[in-house]
């Protein structure tokens, strides 16, 4: 399973500036702030990025020894210029592509994943490698888009199907929302790669842009969104493109003038794995 194209060094600095402080951080924050204290803490950190997860952990698990790994070397670079100065935490990086990751089994004492953009086939994935490399009664750390995110891009893809008389896209798109998980279906998801004592969290989280061009712009929408909404959809990438391309003119023609305000349902689930 791959972890997705790497940034380069451009797309990795424009990252860091735009899309982590008004997007990821709040995923971060949601994720530090469910790790459990452990004595001696190693912690794995999947799809690190530029860096901004460390701080949080320092603050949170002082004296942890981190691996952080992303399949970019120039986000790297900028994570290792962030993380020099942490002396609370002792962190490593690692150029990792894909899964399953070249580390030991039961190695970690938590294994951590912010806003993994993948199919639902390929989170379950993703948790299992969590729940191999965790120790005995280490812990698990999904940080997400649930069940509700993004209902402005879902609704104007059910508009393109419906316009352009498609209905097996139009059942691909409920197909692609309803597999966003719930906290229900999240925990069911841990418990069956053995991952135990689950909690989910969800909050709501609004971004806002003073137009819908200025969304489609935006490296949020760019690196982010749309990207994750494409991965949930099971159709061909021609299909795909033609729908997006719809979904752009709608959203600079509905919000030519007025705000547009992007939903987010950020989740986080923690699960121990238990033997």
């Amino acid at each position: 399973m791959s972890l997705g194209p790497p940034l380069s060094a451009a797309e990795a600095a424009v990252f860091d500036a735009s899309v982590i402080p008004r997007y990821l951080a709040f995923f971060g924050s949601a994720a530090a702030e469910m790790v459990f204290p452990w004595a001696q803490s190693t912690i794995v950190n999947i799809g690190c990025r530029t860096g901004y997860v460390e701080p949080l952990l320092a603050e949170r698990v002082p004296g942890a020894t981190v691996v952080s790994v992303d399949p970019s070397p120039e986000a790297l670079e900028i994570a290792r210029n962030k993380t020099s100065s942490l002396g609370a935490l002792s962190v490593s990086h690692q150029v990792v592509d894909r899964l399953p990751m070249p580390l030991a089994s039961d190695s970690f004492t938590h294994g951590l994943a912010v806003h993994p953009v993948v199919s639902a086939q390929e989170r379950y994935a993703l948790l299992a490698e969590l729940r191999r490399i965790v120790v005995v009664g280490g812990q698990a750390l999904v940080a997400l888009p649930v069940r509700g995110s993004f209902p402005e891009i879902y609704d104007m893809l059910r508009e393109y199907a419906l316009r352009q008389d498609l209905p097996n896209f139009g059942k691909a798109v409920e197909v692609a929302a309803a597999s966003r998980p719930t906290i229900e279906s999240l925990s069911e998801e841990f418990e069956k790669v053995g991952l135990g004592e689950v909690d989910v969290d969800v909050q709501l989280l609004g971004v806002s842009f003073n137009s819908g061009r200025e969304f489609l712009e935006d490296p949020i929408a760019q690196f982010i969104v749309f990207p994750d909404t494409r991965a949930l959809l099971e159709v061909d990438s021609a299909a795909i493109d033609n729908a997006f391309r719809y979904v752009q003119d709608a959203i600079t023609k509905y919000w030519s003038e007025g705000t547009f305000e992007l939903t987010v349902n950020v989740g986080c689930a923690s699960g121990r794995r238990l033997a």
